[in-house]
């Protein structure tokens, strides 16, 4: 269905009022740039009344739809989230801008000095679902790199969404630099994400952030540039040489720590060697902590009879390649090394994948033969994102292999311009 001609021309004027901003704000210097961010958080902290306030009418919005635990987890704001925010904010300040940094300079035999220098792509559209938070790490890092960012969310979080852009435009205001630089798209249609994506000349890159059926409709109807934010079908393997004890600690808190995320695991296998002893003490941890699990028939005859019955499936062939986003996780004995690289690089997603072993030769071997653009050798998943990488706040985890992969900090969110300097050099 096309968008209405009012919102049609609604979403024009909002991409015309960014292209001019982001002429504006690419030759603003940090100084300027972290001010603003500084003021955008004091902003937010000044309305967290309004902001709370707008996210229950989300939150009841959602439970009245039958929104899963998980999802209102995602969508849900507090004191303690407007913190953390916050503290994005402050931490993409006190980074170091990629604008204007010199990748390369060298000086041809002519005399002609040229320089490789990072600069803004202009205007980069944000399309994303449930997640508020991403409202203000995406502005965040957008204003840092000097771009102008069109922002559209998921209906599920409109008033969270509208109230927090509403509170860092008028940070921005206060700062001196152009409010028009952060755009909110309010109109609800679905149709305006084609419109975004087709605004060729308007908006210089789009990055999705959601689930796969948005991801997909992206990549395949864009006529911009986009970073193409993968989903996040997750695993650990638990090696014949792991310590279980770290094993465990290792498997609960990938799954259970924050499920709803993209880089919590959906997956854990097993080598078989250790599966009798490792299964049935990862299997009661975890079911303690709610997790259903969906296992094939080997995990299922030996948890049989020791976890709750009712927290104990049968895997079916689709669970091997689910992101479920919740408190289950499917679970697969496997026969070697090998056996888990070929399950993983078969039906992950490219994300986040782990490996549990004392064995440095096997862990050199998952590193190597694994396709994923993070790979983990005795810790968490948990730890795909911008914050636990010191980029600070994240625009999203790349499962791509084309300019940006894993966390897109700062610097993925510049491209570069060669300078070249003369003295009346003229080619013959």
């Amino acid at each position: 269905m096309a968008l209405s001609v009012e919102g049609h021309t609604q979403v024009e004027a909002q991409l015309r009022a960014a292209k001019a901003a982001a002429r504006l704000l690419a030759p603003l210097p940090r100084a300027v740039k972290d001010q603003a961010l500084h003021a955008m958080g004091e902003a937010i902290w000044a309305d967290r009344a309004a902001i709370l306030a707008a996210n229950q009418t989300d939150l009841e919005r959602a439970h009245a739809q039958g929104e899963t635990k998980a999802r209102m987890d995602r969508l849900m704001l507090d004191e303690r989230r407007l913190h953390q925010v916050i503290q994005g904010l402050e931490q993409v300040a006190a980074l170091p801008d990629p604008v204007g940094q010199v990748e390369a300079a060298w000086t041809r035999p002519n005399g002609l000095h040229i320089e490789k220098v990072r600069v803004p792509f202009g205007v980069i559209a944000i399309i994303y679902e449930s997640r508020p938070n991403v409202t203000v790490d995406a502005a965040a890092l957008a204003l840092k790199t000097g771009n102008a960012v069109v922002l559209r969310g998921g209906k599920e979080a409109q008033s969270s969404n509208a109230a927090l852009t509403a509170a860092m435009r008028r940070g921005l205001q206060a700062a001196g630099v152009p409010e028009d630089a952060l755009q909110f798209v309010a109109v609800p249609d679905r149709a305006v994400v084609d419109v975004l994506i087709r605004a060729k000349g308007w908006v210089d890159l789009a990055i999705p952030r959601g689930g796969a059926g948005l991801i997909q409709h992206v990549v395949e109807h864009a006529v911009v540039p986009v970073i193409e934010t993968g989903v996040g079908n997750c695993h650990v393997y638990v090696d014949a040489q792991a310590d279980l004890d770290m094993a465990v600690e290792i498997v609960v808190n990938a799954k259970v720590q924050r499920p709803s995320v993209c880089n919590a695991a959906e997956t854990l296998l097993v080598h078989r060697d250790v599966a009798p002893a490792f299964l049935p003490r990862v299997g009661q941890a975890l079911t303690a902590r709610g997790v259903e699990l969906r296992a094939c028939t080997e995990t299922y005859t030996l948890l049989q009879g020791v976890v709750p019955a009712d927290l104990l499936q049968r895997a079916e062939e689709l669970d091997w390649s689910t992101e479920y986003l919740d408190l289950i996780m499917a679970v697969k004995v496997v026969g070697s090394l090998d056996e888990a690289i070929q399950h993983i690089n078969h039906y992950g997603s490219q994300h986040s994948e782990a490996i549990v072993t004392a064995d440095t030769q096997a862990a050199a071997r998952f590193f190597s033969s694994i396709d994923a653009a993070a790979v983990y050798h005795n810790a968490s998943t948990r730890f795909t994102d911008g914050f636990e990488f010191g980029f600070g706040a994240e625009m999203g985890i790349s499962t791509q292999k084309l300019h940006a992969r894993g966390p897109m900090g700062l610097p993925e969110l510049t491209t570069y311009q060669y300078r070249v300097r003369g003295t009346g050099q003229v080619r013959s």
